[in-house]
């Protein structure tokens, strides 16, 4: 049993540590590729003003609907090339309230239609596909309904796809209410480092990235020579990527158009959408994973990245089973010193967070070149140790994926929440108020944890008690204002 414990451990930290590796050659190629991606900069010109449709998919969007749809009618682009069609699926009053909006915009000269099903198939993807069929843009926008795109969006992305063998152009996202909480913070920390170091790298090597569901443009004919929208998987946006890359088209990321939107300023919300995410994720590996890898044309470096990123999910597996695992490592530790060799390789992989450290920095210092490294040694563990605090929530939903159990789309609560203001309690439509058996799970997780911290100084062995005491500081967090943010 104790063999069997220690292989599991050190499986775990293993890939870890291989995910960190590829973490660090990411930095690598984004430094390398720097004035690459200055120098790739294309103008907008009268020469190139193809028909563009921008699609709004939405579902019980009450509170931020005008918001958006105000924000669309802003972008500056030809209003005799501009569609609008927003992918209605609501069952509310937001039904009502786009109805009435979308009459005003008419009046304004735009081309604007409200597209509603009578069963929603498929929920996003399946919006998305259906009102494909009636569009008449060359070109997809799409913004969900959190997002706020800047009025020089379309004159930013638009020109690249003068290259025919461009099938989307994605930008970053940036931030509404970034500093409107430390989770908001610590979201957008994350966030910050896959839209700047990870994609930005990947694209400027040739890798594959992803769409990321919004703030991008599509080729329609790249839509439709991948397979089009499905909804086999709930990213949707992940699946059709990679279908897209593997049949040859080239996605193009631009770091220096930003895409601002609302980060969840609720523990339940952000779960929501770490759920669809992770299963996602998971769902999308299972699917093209093999393809993807027997796909002869495509580089050695090209399989590595991609093999890493449809398995980053796997990634929560791995610090839930860590978690569990490292208490028992503790006392096995303390029986076996025939083994001691073998723990002071596994504790080689403790290098793992210096690269992970370094990855965040770079993008943290490349979005607020002003952030002193006080702030960074401060979000950069806080943010690790919410992560570990999500990892049971984000490996039951993993591992859905992985086993095909079907789930619906469930949409992220949006309360037009900004760093100014605005208050989510009183929207209680959204509020998810569940306390539920997952929340307790992750509380005695706490617990857990305080007892590996307790046995450090038991067994006097203090190697994984920095390890401890942010899981006890994440699952703590997480299970607290799982609690707090689903009360009304």
């Amino acid at each position: 049993m104790n063999n069997l414990i220690l292989g599991l451990y050190i499986f775990f930290m293993s890939f870890i540590f291989c995910y960190s590796i590829i973490q660090g050659h990411l930095i690598i190629l984004y430094i390398k590729h720097k004035k690459k991606r200055a120098d790739s900069v294309e103008e907008f010109t009268d020469a190139f003003i193809p028909y563009v449709t921008i699609q709004l998919p939405i579902y019980n969007e009450k509170y931020v609907i005008d918001r958006l749809i105000d924000q669309v009618i802003k972008i500056d682009y030809p209003i005799d090339k501009l569609e609008i069609q927003i992918l209605d699926d609501s069952n509310d009053e937001t039904l009502e309230i786009v109805k009435k909006k979308v009459e005003a915009v008419k009046q304004l000269g735009f081309n604007i239609s409200q597209f509603t099903r009578n069963k929603n198939t498929g929920f996003k993807a399946g919006a998305l596909h259906e009102g494909m069929q009636v569009i008449k843009g060359e070109f997809i926008a799409i913004f969900d309904a959190d997002f706020l795109p800047e009025n020089d969006f379309l004159k930013k992305t638009v020109p690249y796809f003068k290259k025919e063998n461009i099938g989307v152009v994605q930008t970053r996202w940036a931030h509404l209410n970034k500093n409107f909480s430390l989770l908001t913070q610590l979201q957008a920390f994350g966030l910050d480092a896959h839209f700047t170091i990870e994609q930005s790298a990947k694209n400027s090597a040739n890798h594959f990235i992803n769409f990321n569901g919004t703030a991008g443009v599509w080729r329609k004919s790249c839509i439709e020579d991948a397979g089009g929208w499905q909804s086999d998987t709930i990213t949707e946006d992940l699946d059709l990527s990679y279908r897209a890359q593997m049949k040859g088209w080239k996605f193009k990321f631009l770091e220096e158009v930003g895409c601002p939107a609302e980060l969840p300023v609720a523990m339940n919300a952000l779960k929501t959408q770490q759920f669809r995410w992770t299963k996602g994720a998971a769902e999308t590996a299972k699917k093209n994973l093999r393809k993807f890898i027997t796909t002869k044309r495509l580089g050695v470096l090209t399989k590595i990245h991609g093999t890493f990123h449809l398995l980053n999910s796997f990634l929560f597996i791995c610090i839930f089973m860590t978690s569990i695992l490292s208490i028992p490592i503790l006392y096995i530790k303390q029986n076996t010193p025939e083994l001691k060799l073998l723990y002071q390789i596994a504790s080689i992989l403790i290098v793992s967070l210096l690269v992970l450290a370094v990855y965040y920095y770079v993008s943290l210092k490349r979005l607020d070149k002003k952030a002193s490294g006080l702030k960074f040694f401060f979000q950069f563990p806080l943010f690790l140790s919410v992560s570990m605090g999500l990892s049971l929530h984000n490996a039951i939903a993993v591992f859905e994926g992985y086993l095909g159990i079907k789930s619906p789309f469930v949409r992220t609560p949006k309360f037009n929440i900004t760093e100014t203001g605005g208050s989510w309690k009183d929207k209680k439509q959204y509020i998810i108020s569940t306390f539920n058996a997952l929340t307790f799970l992750e509380l005695l997780m706490c617990f857990y944890a305080l007892f590996g911290i307790y046995s450090a100084f038991s067994l006097k062995d203090f190697g994984l008690l920095p390890f401890h005491c942010m899981l006890a500081l994440g699952f703590g967090y997480v299970a607290f204002f799982s609690y707090k943010h689903s009360t009304r």
